[in-house]
């Protein structure tokens, strides 16, 4: 006996060393799971398949190719990807294997992998969590045909939680954007090189995301709102105070159900309004006005387009000051003493942010008028093929271009945070709202990265301050002024956390119960 167990150890040795002593843990866990896994099944597999022998009992037409077929089936189905023995493999050794990786690279690089590997696992598997639960807004009853018909069945969607997964990644992009530009900075300064260039890109940066940002998301609220959530379309009806029936009339242009010198039935939509406030019912007959005068987009504030812009303005920062200053003067009950500077500050803060809000909104109504009045007929014509291709499209697309540049009022700490928080929802737009839910690793994947990205930037951070409202989306010495970016598109932070997942469902479920215009309007879209 003691002669064999030298043996035995160097046949153990000798089978290990044909294995990377890297990947020795992994095989090891690897063989236990797939024997914990398969053994089992295959012993109960034979005693059944000899108990059946012994009592001569086969109730299966198949007999031994049954058996061989099962023998088979449990031998191959262990190997598969998504079963226990890989999961062994991933779980068992994943920290011995980094701790052989880490030994080899410096102790700052450790501290990096350390920090970005656990935070991309554990923000993987969080998501993960948070996906499994059943949404009635993402499941539905699809028709499949099968050997007995057709059938109805209930599908599951994903996409709940893409909102959060769009807020991790745009903040990892910054995180990397802003280390790779500091950077650059610090190399072209040193260098004596920092030019005009530069320095006009580094403070046009944050104003051209979200003026793009916004640009995106005001033309998915006039022509497909069902690609923003209920709460968004709202809160920016009640900021823009348009008419729902104009907005019915932009969307008809826009997919051919209005056109200009066309009888399509459509003339009642605009005549009401004409009649409501005051004007010839003319006005909104598609085949007598080529265009429709723009004194019908001012509603009722006169055919001057300037003065129409002017007036918008007035009563946006009346609007805009009764929603931030109250807010304003409520942080500051949050200090036992309030001193005269506060209170000026939350005075300023709060004329600021109003002035910001109301610019956006006028500037996005005078953009369509400088299209369709004052600059559009003399660069595209005014034919009726011409006053359809602006009435479609380019209107519109000039506002949402404009309006989002009222961001330069705001100051560059703002102007940055606001453009964070309107990325995620103008990239929503992009996206669909539903997809397969088998597809769904994709979606976890970005949003481990973008978490492990942003986690690591800010464990990195020595004073722990300025980033750390990269990584969650707030700054507590942001006063409320930050929030305007948030209020501008639904008054809240969508996707910074589990409820702006439970919102949307709610929003979801409640785009269902629009009209049906504006349902055949998305769709053509």
């Amino acid at each position: 006996m003691q002669k064999l167990l030298p043996r035995k150890a160097s046949q153990n040795q000798s089978f290990d060393k044909a294995i990377p002593i890297i990947l020795r843990p992994l095989f090891r866990a690897y063989i236990l799971g797939y024997t914990s896994s398969a053994g089992p099944r295959l012993l109960t597999l034979f005693l059944v398949h000899l108990s059946r022998r012994r009592k001569n009992i086969d109730p299966r037409p198949e007999g031994e190719d049954h058996f061989w077929s099962s023998l088979v089936g449990i031998l191959k189905g262990g190997l598969e990807f998504q079963r226990f023995p890989t999961f062994c493999a991933a779980l068992i050794p994943l920290r011995e294997v980094f701790k052989r990786l880490l030994e080899i690279v410096p102790v700052t690089t450790q501290l990096r992998l350390t920090r970005y590997l656990s935070t991309f696992i554990s923000a993987y598997f969080s998501l993960q969590l948070l996906q499994s639960r059943p949404s009635k807004t993402f499941t539905e009853d699809l028709l499949y045909e099968t050997k007995n018909g057709i059938e109805s069945r209930p599908t599951r969607f994903a996409g709940r939680t893409l909102d959060l997964t769009l807020f991790a990644f745009t903040r990892a992009i910054d995180c990397i954007v802003g280390e790779l530009w500091a950077k650059h900075k610090s190399r072209r300064q040193a260098s004596r090189k920092w030019s005009r260039l530069d320095k006009t890109i580094s403070s046009l940066t944050d104003p051209t995301l979200f003026a793009s940002s916004c640009a995106l998301i005001m033309w998915a609220f006039i022509y497909t709102p069902a690609r923003l959530p209920r709460a968004y379309n709202k809160w920016i009806q009640s900021a823009a105070q348009v008419d729902s029936r104009l907005l019915k009339a932009l969307r008809y242009c826009r997919y051919g159900e209005l056109k200009y010198g066309v009888e399509t039935g459509q003339a009642h939509l605009l005549g009401n309004m004409c009649k409501d406030y005051g004007l010839p019912e003319e006005y909104g007959d598609p085949t007598k006005s080529i265009p429709f005068p723009c004194e019908l987009v001012h509603m009722g504030s006169g055919p001057n387009c300037e003065f129409h812009a002017v007036s918008r303005f007035y009563k946006s920062f009346i609007w805009s000051a009764s929603m931030y200053l109250p807010l304003n003067l409520a942080l500051l009950l949050r200090t036992p003493k309030i001193s005269t500077k506060s209170l000026i500050h939350a005075f300023k803060s709060s004329a600021r942010s109003s002035a910001f809000l109301s610019t956006f909104i006028t500037l996005f109504y005078y953009g369509i008028c400088l299209t369709r009045t004052r600059l559009g007929p003399h660069i595209l014509g005014t034919s009726a093929h011409a006053c359809q291709a602006i009435d479609s499209g380019y209107g519109i697309g000039t506002g949402c271009w404009m309006c989002g540049w009222s961001v330069v009022l705001e100051t560059a700490k703002r102007r940055e945070e606001m453009g964070l928080f309107v990325a995620p929802r103008a990239l929503a737009t992009l996206l669909p709202r539903r997809y397969r839910w088998e597809e769904q690793w994709i979606e976890r994947v970005v949003f481990a990265w973008g978490a492990a990205v942003v986690f690591t930037r800010v464990g990195e951070n020595s004073n722990g301050k300025g980033d750390l409202s990269i990584g969650v989306g707030v700054d507590v010495d942001i006063d409320i002024g930050i929030g305007v970016g948030i209020d501008i598109y639904g008054g809240k932070i969508m996707g910074g956390g589990e409820g702006g997942v439970e919102d949307g469902d709610e929003d979801e479920d409640e785009d269902e119960d629009e009209d049906e215009d504006e349902r055949k309007g998305i769709r053509k879209g």
